[in-house]
């Protein structure tokens, strides 16, 4: 017999109970790379350099999750705005 989970995971988890601490023009991106570790992607959003931190849980017979977080820094490294997104139940 052969069974198929139907389950997939993209990117990894990083602590969201850290994410009110980020500061709008204060948080450095040395600060978020120690509050979450290595950014999962690296990308430009309108000449803005972002860092994503996510994971994503696809499942065919279970309930998608997902949970994401991109912050957005100017020139200088500093948090110019983030978004936080997540399925998941509060705790």
């Amino acid at each position: 017999m052969l069974f198929f989970s139907g389950c997939a995971t993209v990117g990894r988890d990083f602590p969201a109970y850290q994410v009110p601490r980020i500061k709008i023009g204060e948080t450095t991106q040395t600060d978020i790379r120690s509050m979450f570790g290595p950014p999962w992607r690296v990308g430009v959003e309108d000449g803005t350099k972002t860092w994503t931190y996510g994971k994503y849980r696809y499942g065919l017979f279970a309930e998608t999750s997902t949970q994401d977080l991109v912050v957005r820094f100017n020139d200088d490294g500093i948090v110019t705005s983030y978004t936080y997104n997540t399925t998941e139940p509060s705790r």
